[in-house]
């Protein structure tokens, strides 16, 4: 009896300590960077911290759950899942609370649930359902368009939202489908597509259309396998297209604010005065960012030391732009330690989806490695300026309770498949 009962208690340990490990640590930067006055009081629920200290205790809670239900649960109500994960984000337009822009949030009671962060979760699951199922293979044209329509319903509901950040997530997918075997030239595609834009609007439409016909000039006389003229035609027209098509989404389709910091991450602005307002304006919280994580320094100020942290010079910095409270107050040890962890936290995540019998699991493994990531990727990179301003939190460290639990979710069932297998051995 000992032994069945201890069976059922056989997670995979590093993730969860690692999670919690970096729940625990964002906590203390959320402190850092949240209080005010002089006197610290850790149970004060006015503030972020004091909040966010209850989200996270709710966690063990939900994590319990999650571990206590059926590893079959999550397969077989995927599609439920799903559905109604999709219905909460058109109720949103209905009943939705608009903030910063974004109509993104639901006002219940004296808190606010942004249900476009349990989206992600849901549609690994119903990915993951859809591509393992013994009907669908993914090589075939048909069954690609089904699960990119999987994917594209919740990113479009939460583009018309006005929240871009977490559209961009999920192109996160894209990973998981090639490790699946989506064919590869959707990979030259989107490669071609990114370097395109970006070449168009530095170097403008016509050099970027020369810049296409040099490459394919030189790739059909150096590589093994030439095109056909016709090809290489059709090639050169859709590039010319996309190098002027984005120009024009760039100036006609774009907001203002969006292209200036397009036009800031490019460098595309070269009047001292226009950059000298756009630091002062939009620009402001990156600006203070950058300064704040290069004042650290190799070792950092220290825990509450951090002046431009303590002084409020970047504002909501216990959210989007909690890494730049890890620069400045631990420095360049303390943020090494925390990317390190996070990779610690997605290699074990992909060396467990691997180990998986189920493709169900093993899909929805990568799905959860891969938003992590995606999270990762944009957050540390804009706080750094390293790539446009996005509005993405870091998961596990940024303020909020939706985010919190969401990650928690995300992670805590791919534990509870994981124990599955473990259990099954």
């Amino acid at each position: 009896m000992v032994r069945d009962t201890n069976k059922h208690f056989k997670f995979d340990w590093i993730t969860i300590i690692l999670f919690f490990l970096l729940v625990g640590f964002g906590w203390l930067n959320i402190m850092s960077a949240s209080h005010t006055g002089t006197d610290l009081n850790y149970f004060d629920f006015s503030q972020p911290f004091g909040k966010q200290l209850v989200f996270i205790f709710l966690t063990f809670g939900l994590v319990i759950l999650l571990l206590a239900i059926d590893a079959k649960f999550y397969e077989r109500f995927s599609s439920v899942i799903y559905i109604v994960s999709m219905l909460s984000l058109v109720g949103l337009f209905l009943f939705g609370k608009t903030v910063n822009g974004a109509t993104s949030w639901y006002a219940i009671g004296g808190m606010t649930l942004q249900p476009s962060e349990f989206a992600k979760t849901a549609t690994a699951l119903a990915v993951a359902k859809y591509v393992s199922d013994l009907n669908t293979n993914i090589n075939s044209f048909k069954d690609q368009i089904r699960t990119f329509v999987i994917i594209l319903i919740p990113a479009l509901l939460v583009l018309l939202q006005n929240d871009t950040g977490s559209t961009i997530v999920y192109g996160a997918f894209f990973f998981v489908l090639y490790r699946e075997g989506l064919p590869k030239y959707y990979l030259s595609i989107g490669v071609s597509i990114i370097l395109l834009s970006v070449l168009s609007l530095k170097f403008g439409a016509i050099k970027t259309s020369i810049i296409a016909l040099l490459f394919l000039i030189g790739f059909h006389f150096l590589s093994k396998k030439r095109l056909r003229i016709f090809q290489s035609i059709f090639i050169l027209l859709v590039s010319i297209a996309i190098s002027f098509g984005v120009k024009f989404f760039y100036q006609s389709i774009l907001k203002p604010h969006q292209q200036d910091r397009i036009s800031l991450w490019l460098r595309l602005e070269k009047d001292p005065q226009k950059l000298e307002q756009m630091k002062r304006t939009f620009a402001y919280n990156l600006n203070e960012s950058e300064k704040a994580i290069s004042s650290g320094g190799f070792t950092g100020k220290g825990f509450m030391e951090g002046t431009r942290t303590t002084g409020k010079f970047v504002p909501e910095q216990h959210t989007d732009y909690i890494f730049s409270t890890v620069g400045e107050e631990w420095g360049f040890l303390g943020s090494a330690f925390v990317v390190i962890v996070f990779v610690l936290l997605l290699l074990r995540i992909l060396h467990l989806a691997e180990l998986q019998k189920s493709q169900f699991s093993r899909v929805y493994g990568y799905g959860v490695a891969s938003i992590i990531f995606i999270h990762f990727f944009i957050n540390i990179g804009m706080v750094m300026g390293l790539i446009p301003t996005i509005g993405i939190p870091l998961p596990m460290f940024s303020y909020g309770g939706s985010g919190l639990w969401a990650f928690t979710i995300l992670i805590f069932i791919f534990v509870k498949l994981d124990s599955n297998r473990i259990n099954e051995w």
